[in-house]
């Protein structure tokens, strides 16, 4: 079963089956509904039903099929963006706490995969931090400043290397972070999903949830509505969607949505020593085999990188794939290049994920803002979120609070918001074509027809499909995604496949339905 997120299927769809759970058929009643059943959401979910908690768990698609089902599946204590950072924006004992949960997550992983017996290649191995640049000495000094940093929040394995395993094609130093880990999401995620059911949790899909309403102050209970008119009432929900879909602004105003773009080139078993590798470059590449403790003559090299902010990518989102190619080629001794596929990235403004109570609200908790950590930090949350509904305290909580203010992030909450703020310029210019006979056949176009914008799509067979070309969360433009064939918002990264359905939060609500002969839509 593949993913819904885009067109493109992954090197995980191509390897692994992933188990189908029921549709929501009736109304229920639990102590809490999770909303997403990616890594974020099932790892909470096996942890409440392992305490004993009543749970069920909703999505819209088959369980990992959304951003879960996109990641090259690093799993790191090596930190997106960087320890020294999270020290400069909140401090020594930040940096510390952050870099312990990250350990307990790894840790927490591995512990699953032993007790639940789930087969799924998980394997530590070194991380390996590299310059961008061959010997590069500016890039040498923040290796160094890395390190220094990575030891004062307790990482104090962390080491400077002169000789490691691609120094030779590479260049220069890099830091070795020790006891990563990396193993294959999609089975891991099955065995995952059947745990929280062997625990007594209940879990449902093609159920596209359409409202979510908080406790009342009575001490009422929460709600959550399906499309199909089901619902859930629970005492807490859990939003696990990536980006979260109950809040409109608040949560939107302080992260940005970015596509990430990967191959899976085959390579000679051997050519390419196993472990995690990244480089200092800005967006970075990141590094990986398949199953490096596989059987055969070949492995998959994973590579991935060339980000931009979603629906902002212009038209060359395939050539992003080539780039990563050429990048890959003169670096790896590759073959054929075997899978292509992107996915989407949620850049905080101040570095840490978002893991805790929603923003002004009773018994919604949330997890967001993964960045490019998103194994390791939905595991986390599956560790924090279940304490804090039980109400108790925990050395974490502070520091993932959605409700955060970072006075040292101002400058970066003001640039991601003023880039916002620009897509609405959208509104005023022509469409990307004068006439629906420049829509080429399995693409879409903008166009505009008076007041309004419209997003045009053409079949194969010439069949068109038009909707409004205004996202419905906070109204900005669509772009048409020419990779993954779908219309991404360039605002709060909400994505529509050709029809208009949503594949991506935050918007809950599609495209709406439209005609070429009106000036608005219909």
């Amino acid at each position: 079963m593949h993913s819904e997120e885009g067109a493109r299927p992954s090197v995980w769809d191509a390897t692994a089956e992933l188990p189908a759970f029921p549709p929501l058929a009736e109304d229920l009643d639990t102590d809490v509904c999770v909303v997403g059943a990616g890594i974020a959401g099932l790892t909470t979910a096996y942890h409440l039903a392992r305490a004993g908690r009543a749970v069920v768990v909703l999505d819209d698609g088959p369980v990992g099929g959304g951003e879960t089902g996109r990641t090259t599946a690093h799993l790191a204590t090596a930190f997106d963006d960087y320890y020294s950072e999270v020290e400069r924006l909140h401090g020594a004992r930040a940096s510390q706490l952050l870099a312990e949960s990250f350990v307990a997550g790894v840790d927490a992983i591995e512990r699953i995969v032993r007790e639940e017996d789930i087969a799924c290649d998980f394997v530590r191995l070194d991380g390996w931090w590299f310059p961008a640049v061959r010997n590069g000495g500016e890039e040498r000094d923040t290796l160094v400043e890395e390190r220094d940093a990575a030891h004062r929040a307790g990482l104090t394995d962390v080491t400077l290397e002169e000789q490691w395993p691609l120094a030779e094609p590479l260049g220069g130093p890099a830091l070795r972070f020790p006891r990563q880990a990396q193993f294959h999401i999609h089975r891991y995620i099955a065995g995952l999903a059947r745990a929280v059911v062997k625990h007594g949790g209940r879990i449902f899909m093609g159920a596209h949830v359409s409202g979510i309403e908080d406790a009342s102050e009575d001490g009422g209970r929460c709600t959550v509505t399906t499309d199909a008119g089901r619902t859930v009432r629970a005492a807490d929900v859990v939003v696990a969607t990536n980006v979260p879909i109950n809040d409109r602004v608040a949560m939107h105003t302080k992260q940005a949505p970015y596509r990430t773009y990967v191959i899976g080139a085959r390579v000679r078993r051997g050519a390419v020593p196993p472990g995690l590798y990244w480089d200092t470059a800005e967006p970075y590449h990141y590094v990986r085999l398949l199953d490096p403790q596989g059987s055969g003559d070949t492995d998959v090299l994973i590579v991935g990188g060339e980000d931009h902010k979603t629906g902002q990518g212009g038209d060359d989102e395939p050539a992003r794939f080539d780039a990563l190619e050429r990048w890959t080629r003169q670096r790896f001794p590759i073959e054929a290049v075997e899978h292509r596929w992107s996915g989407q990235v949620i850049e905080p403004v101040d570095a840490i994920a978002f893991i805790g109570r929603n923003p002004g609200s009773r018994r919604l908790w949330i997890a967001t803002g993964d960045s490019g950590n998103g194994m390791t930090h939905g595991t986390i949350a599956g560790l924090l979120l279940p304490a804090l509904i039980a109400g108790e305290d925990h050395p974490w909580a502070t520091l993932y609070d959605p409700s955060r203010v970072t006075l040292k992030a101002t400058g970066e909450w003001l640039k991601e918001n003023v880039n916002v703020a620009a897509q609405y310029r959208e509104l005023a210019t022509p469409g990307d074509v004068d006439d629906v006979a420049q829509v080429p056949a399995g693409e879409g176009r903008v166009i505009r027809r008076g007041a309004t914008k419209l997003a045009v799509h053409r079949d194969h067979d010439g069949t068109l499909t038009v909707r409004s070309a205004i996202c419905p969360h906070l109204w900005c433009v669509v772009d048409w995604n020419s990779a993954e064939k779908t219309w991404d918002c360039p605002c709060h990264g909400s994505r529509f496949a050709p029809d208009g359905s949503v594949i991506n939060g935050p918007s809950r609500a599609p495209l709406a339905e439209a005609s070429l002969d009106d000036d608005g839509a219909s």
